[in-house]
């Protein structure tokens, strides 16, 4: 798969739709005997993996930031109780 086979709005895909991906290129590579001429498809791979990646770390930091967020807002509320 070269760079230009790879959609345009990779980086707008979701999990399932790169996982997706990443699985043909995959089964791709299983089926074909000769891999030293694989190397533009190893290639996507490696990038795919990297967007993910970089998908998975900023989920993470929202889904941190509001728990912090709701956490900070149950202790605030919390702590208006104990002043009344």
């Amino acid at each position: 798969m070269k760079e230009k086979n790879l959609p345009h709005d990779i980086k707008n895909k979701s999990f399932n739709e790169l996982k997706e991906l990443i699985n043909n290129i995959i089964e791709s590579l299983e089926n074909k005997k000769d891999l030293e001429n694989s190397i533009e498809e190893y290639q996507a791979l490696i990038r795919l993996n990297n967007i993910m990646e970089k998908k998975f770390q900023n989920t993470s930091k929202e889904i941190s930031k509001i728990t912090k967020e709701k956490i900070n807002d149950i202790l605030n509320k919390k702590n208006e109780k104990k002043i009344k």
